[in-house]
């Protein structure tokens, strides 16, 4: 396959961007397109120019490292982590706009790499439990209905990609939220802290996010399929927890 490429090229976060056009020549359909955009930078690095920056690492949709825009979706046309994206998505003489995720929560650091700390901000503020557990045994001896537990691994299923917040038109990231927050607060496990975790996790969202509107193009883009069912969780636990944590006088 014969591509050519458009891709989001900036030295920096203050540094003026523009889009440069690059040819990847000779590209098998059954490379994934992180392979395509190492082959891309193996000419460009030969020619002497800098290559492609781009976020990577387990390569195993697993990560959620490898976020890109592709042809203004989220990761692309398939419902899919980019690292799992192959080039037969494509056709030979395509040509392939490449993006940075666009949101004002993930500050651009370089060509298509986007600083997500503000992720992990929300997960430090109530992604955890403190209750004893005591030993793994002791741990697996709680009793957790069957559809308690489904749920809960539902939501952990996100990968923390920010496609949701990418796909957003409100740069929202209520879906990422409430996954990370759900998954705990359905358990029995995660029961102490639920309503702290809830007002304290939904808090420092806000301090980098958009607001949600139910657009739902965060469900349609998340790669792992996490329902929007769990920001209305998100939303009851948040408005007990303002009445359950109320300062009184």
């Amino acid at each position: 396959m014969n591509l050519t490429l458009r891709v989001w090229r900036q030295a920096g976060p203050d540094a003026p961007g523009r889009f440069e056009t690059y040819q990847a020549t000779d590209i098998s359909e059954d490379s994934s397109f992180l392979e395509m955009l190492d082959a891309v930078n193996e000419d460009l690095t030969n020619e002497g120019e800098d290559p492609i920056e781009f976020a990577h690492d387990c390569r195993e949709g697993i990560c959620g490292t490898c976020g890109l825009m592709i042809n203004g979706q989220a990761h692309g046309p398939e419902n899919t982590a980019t690292c799992q994206l192959h080039m037969r998505s494509f056709s030979d003489g395509d040509e392939i706009v490449i993006e940075p995720w666009r949101a004002a929560g993930f500050p651009l650091q370089k060509d298509l790499v986007v600083d997500r700390s503000a992720f992990d901000r929300i997960i430090e503020a109530g992604g955890y439990i403190t209750v004893d557990t005591g030993s793994a045994p002791d741990a697996n001896a709680e009793p957790v209905a069957k559809e308690t537990a489904d749920l809960s691994m539902d939501a952990a299923a996100c990968i923390a990609c920010g496609a949701c917040v990418a796909a957003c038109p409100n740069g929202a990231a209520q879906l990422f939220t409430s996954a990370k927050m759900q998954h705990l607060n359905v358990l029995p496990q995660g029961e102490p802290e639920r309503y702290e975790r809830a007002e304290n996790m939904v808090e420092v969202m806000e301090e980098y996010f958009g607001s949600c509107t139910n657009m739902r193009e965060c469900e349609a883009a998340c790669p792992k399929d996490i329902s929007v069912d769990f920001i209305a969780m998100m939303n009851k636990d948040y408005r007990k927890a303002k009445f359950r944590n109320r300062k009184t006088a």
